[in-house]
């Protein structure tokens, strides 16, 4: 005898059980049919609620994890029309994750020039510039350029 709280897979799950076993929000799972990721496990019934079976929480699962490498929903929309016409997207995944590591590579080299720039900035803090420069600037300290490049605009 089927137990009542775990459904058999030809059974459809209604949103709200999809949100509560999915860890997602009933709003992101309508999102997500919505922008068409859950198309093969998602279908009306005639009075219009969405029913999903059983395999929704796998691709959820899917989403959840992919979105947490940094891959985009239209990305991930990709990887998952490849494997609904049932071919294994590893390479695709595989090509997207090497660029969120130059993409990451580059935003640490940008964020260590940042952080020299502002340790520099801080090393030469003053906590009393002296009065012409607060009369020209707004904040002396991060403004000690502001003359120079104004000259340079002009």
């Amino acid at each position: 005898m089927p137990n009542a709280q775990c459904p058999m897979p030809n059974d459809q799950l209604k949103i709200g059980k999809v949100a509560a076993r999915s860890g997602l929000s009933v709003k992101t799972v309508r999102y997500y049919e919505e922008i068409g990721l859950l198309v093969p496990t998602v279908k009306r019934s005639e009075s219009g609620y969405r029913l999903f079976d059983e395999r929704v929480l796998g691709r959820l699962a899917f989403i959840k994890r992919a979105s947490s490498l940094g891959l985009s929903l239209s990305e991930i929309k990709e990887i998952l029309e490849i494997r609904d016409r049932g071919e294994l997207p590893c390479g695709e995944v595989k090509q997207l994750l090497l660029g969120k590591v130059e993409a990451i590579e580059e935003q640490i080299k940008a964020l260590s020039i940042l952080r020299s720039e502002l340790v520099g900035l801080l090393s030469g803090w003053q906590e009393r510039p002296s009065s012409d420069r607060i009369a020209r600037t707004i904040c002396p300290n991060i403004e000690s350029n502001v003359e120079s490049t104004i000259n340079h605009i002009k």
